[in-house]
């Protein structure tokens, strides 16, 4: 079967390499390459415990303050709030207990085994020295902020996940190089890190290429439909046609997702990263800095620091306060660390307005399929998505309940 996959992400990739192994001739087709955007600058964590939406209860009256305060993780485009006032007011409509136990029991089912599922792509690969298993670590720096966290880690614990709760003097212990930042650390077991997502993501492309599957470097400009069911695509260079069509577009997958009847309410969430070149200390392990929502990641030769969260579309450039946030939280924890060069990097986050990601065939027919939404956790669940997504094409029932995330719930929104 002669199969397109459209985006070449770690989602997009994961896809088309167990697709690949399932026999079928591949192509993907990228704008700009593997891991040009949010597969290259995303946090590294393979985040299997990250079964809690930024959903949660209290946002709505939360979130104001948060964009008054130039040192709180949440940022806005002003000019862009137009346009984004109809997503929000869906968005805002999943801060309820209930939502947040639902999405926890989707995701769990998808992300509970990254470490294993990322092995299992990356074998035979050479992108396997890229995987380590870590424990992800949330540092608080007062006890009484690590209280205030105590509703996301009870659900954690409702969710079966394991972690271990100790003081900040003894978790420097372990790792010195965080000294006396944090009051208490939470070391959460059963994760993992990708040194170089960049690297990772390009080699596992490259794998898939040396195993006869082509590359297109080209843009799709859009798509046909006859009786709402995708004919071709149309692209800078010409029309692609194929049995099958993936789509794994990520933060712009929105208007095509629409003409394929799959009415999901998205929007691009803005991510930043700071990366410290040859740094003076290097942890041991991600950390998650709580007081910021960001990641404080160990890489080859770089300390990188992702995370934080901007509306503003797609269209805009990055904006100077998520830099100066991360620069002061670095700072602030690591007082006398020196490094070579910074760089500074702002990428798309695909963000549907319910956090669950979009898995599954578009319609009854089956000719095309979504692979894309997934917020926060895109490389943690980027290779099962790829599997689900090849054992459905097979015909194959997939050992997990696939209704959360299935494309058709938002044909009628």
């Amino acid at each position: 079967m002669q199969i397109i996959v459209a985006g070449a992400g770690i989602v997009g990739v994961s896809c088309a390499i167990w697709l690949q192994r399932a026999g079928h001739d591949v192509t993907i087709v990228d704008k700009a390459g593997p891991a040009s955007g949010t597969s290259h600058g995303n946090a590294g964590v393979l985040a299997a415990g990250a079964v809690i939406p930024v959903t949660t209860p209290g946002l709505m009256w939360k979130a104001p303050g948060m964009l008054w305060d130039k040192d709180a993780p949440l940022f806005l485009k002003w000019r862009y709030l137009p346009k984004l006032i109809p997503f929000l007011a869906k968005y805002l409509t999943y801060t309820t207990d209930e939502h947040v136990d639902h999405y926890g029991a989707a995701m769990s089912t998808l992300l509970h085994d990254s470490v294993d599922q990322h092995m299992a792509l990356a074998r035979g690969t050479g992108a396997e020295k890229y995987i380590s298993a870590d424990d992800y670590c949330f540092g608080y720096s007062t006890q009484a902020a690590f209280a205030a966290d105590k509703y996301s880690w009870d659900k954690r614990t409702a969710a079966g996940f394991a972690y271990d709760v100790i003081d900040g003097e003894t978790y420097a212990q372990y790792d010195p190089a965080y000294g006396n930042a944090f009051a208490v650390v939470v070391r959460c077991k059963g994760h993992g890190r990708i040194s170089d997502p960049g690297a990772y993501v390009k080699t596992l492309a490259d794998h898939f290429v040396d195993q006869g599957g082509k590359l297109l470097i080209q843009n799709i400009t859009d798509i046909a439909v006859e009786n709402g069911e995708i004919t071709h695509l149309k692209t800078a260079n010409g029309d692609m046609t194929a049995d099958r069509i993936v789509f794994g577009l990520g933060p712009w997958s929105k208007t095509i997702a629409h003409k394929l009847g799959v009415k999901v309410p998205f929007e691009s969430e803005r991510g930043y990263h700071i990366e410290m070149t040859n740094p003076s200390q290097m942890p041991k392990s991600p950390m998650m800095v709580a007081s910021g929502k960001f990641v404080i990641t160990p890489m080859e030769g770089r300390l990188r620091a992702a995370g934080v969260v901007e509306f503003g579309g797609l269209e805009y450039g990055p904006s100077d306060a998520p830099f100066a946030l991360l620069k002061r939280q670095v700072k602030a924890i690591f007082p006398d660390l020196t490094y070579d060069d910074l760089i500074e990097w702002m990428g798309h986050r695909p963000a549907p307005a319910d956090s669950l990601p979009v898995i599954g065939a578009n319609n009854a027919g089956g000719k095309s399929y979504s692979a894309f939404g997934h917020q926060h956790v895109g490389l943690t669940g980027g290779p099962k998505t790829g599997r689900i997504i090849a054992d459905l094409i097979d015909g194959k029932k997939p050992n997990i309940d696939l209704a959360p995330f299935d494309p058709r719930k938002h044909a009628a929104q």
